[in-house]
């Protein structure tokens, strides 16, 4: 599971239209929202519109950050988490949605993207200074406040019960997917025909370039530097990456990911980044989350069952894997 996960992965070329020719402007400005850095690109009439409606999709995201930080002590998020084991907290009905459908990515996964992770306790260093392992029973107490199916929802009143105490829940996997795909949502709502909203690497496009050409998105490599693995070519469409190239500890010649399973307690092996697109930055972003932990075979079997899904993994060996599947 990865809710520390690195971003940059994703190298973004932007091929500005020349002023002769087009009518339109592209302006991206960039700000940084929910802990990271967004960048907003919209294709607007002019400049002063392409800037209005940029700080609409800013407000936007920062409405989202006060429902469902779990940093943020006003949030309804941080009232459900103080009141872990306590009593049920009545939640706006979007996020209790979100709630839902981050349970729904747990089941889909057996488990190994979990959004009640934010409780682990902290064991692991991946800053270079780790070179033995945690005892067993360590890395078993550990994951004794995560689970999944200790998040209670109740419908009809809109409540969100912890049933174990201390235990914690955060949007960390999916909430910049989501408010990347919200403002996709409301500028296509405002009538804007293209642009990107871009959390961090996790991203929603739409439209095309002011010359016509789709958005090119390039994948890198992080075994060679400065080379990518493909360039993306996307109108209607999101991208998002997770991957352990960064961060990482190394013990015994084996490299351990920071990306923590929630089921075992153990860092994630086998692949150092995991690249999935799709209609939705949410839904790929969980996806990423969950096949960095269960590794690419099972990953595989996971991702097929999202057919307008597609990936790219690289292994820990430097392996690059992409999917061979045709969009429908």
């Amino acid at each position: 599971m990865n809710y520390y996960k690195q971003y940059l992965l994703i190298s973004i070329f932007w091929l500005i239209a020349a002023a002769n020719g087009f009518s339109q402007v592209m302006l991206k400005k960039q700000v940084t929202l929910m802990g990271s850095v967004f960048e907003i690109t919209l294709v607007d009439r002019d400049s002063v519109q392409a800037n209005q409606h940029i700080v609409e999709v800013i407000a936007e995201i920062e409405r989202i950050e006060n429902l469902i930080s779990e940093w943020r002590p006003y949030t309804q998020i941080s009232e459900v988490n103080r009141n872990a084991g306590i009593k049920p907290i009545k939640v706006d009905r979007e996020v209790f949605d979100l709630t839902k459908r981050a349970i729904q990515y747990s089941r889909n996964s057996q488990g190994a993207f979990d959004i009640s992770i934010v409780a682990l306790d902290k064991i692991w260093k991946f800053d270079s200074s780790m070179d033995t392992m945690p005892s067993a029973d360590v890395i078993r107490n550990s994951v004794a406040k995560v689970g999944y199916k200790h998040i209670v929802l109740d419908s009809a009143a809109s409540t969100i019960f912890l049933e174990l105490p201390g235990m914690k829940i955060g949007f960390g996997s999916i909430g910049k997917g989501y408010a990347a795909d919200r403002g996709r949502e409301i500028m296509k709502a405002r009538g804007i025909t293209a642009g990107i909203v871009n959390a961090s690497g996790d991203l929603s496009t739409w439209g095309s370039q002011p010359n016509g050409e789709p958005w090119k998105i390039g994948v890198n490599n992080p075994f060679k530097s400065h080379q990518m693995v493909r360039v993306l070519h996307l109108n209607e469409m999101a991208v998002a990456t997770s991957g352990s190239y960064e961060k990482y500890a190394e013990i015994n010649g084996k490299r351990y990911s920071h990306i923590i399973n929630p089921i075992t307690g153990y860092p994630a092996t086998g692949l150092t980044s995991v690249t999935i697109y799709g209609p939705s930055a949410e839904i790929a972003n969980a996806l990423s989350t969950s096949i960095m932990v269960l590794g690419e075979k099972e990953g595989k079997k996971l991702i097929h069952n999202f057919p307008n899904y597609r990936f790219i993994f690289i292994t820990d060996k430097g392996k690059v894997v992409w999917d061979k599947r045709k969009h429908e």
